[in-house]
């Protein structure tokens, strides 16, 4: 059984735990929870208790003032 995870043509894993993220995005660990939370991040997939966000999702997400950053309610 291979026990390496499937990397994407970005050069990373399809898949991403909230702390490769919270790097990706560089933003802190605790807040990408918290919007998480809310339903601000997209691509997140919840399995039982663990976390984990398609990093084309991430990657393709649109960057700008298009809503609140992230953590900040609005």
């Amino acid at each position: 059984m291979n026990s390496c995870p499937p990397y994407s043509s970005l050069g990373g894993p399809d898949f991403l735990t909230v702390e490769e993220a919270a790097a990706l995005l560089r933003v802190n660990r605790k807040t990408l929870y918290e919007a998480i939370r809310l339903g601000q991040v997209p691509g997140v997939m919840r399995l039982g208790r663990v976390l984990r966000i398609r990093r084309i999702t991430l990657v393709q997400w649109p960057s700008g003032n298009s809503g609140p950053a992230l953590g900040e309610n609005r």
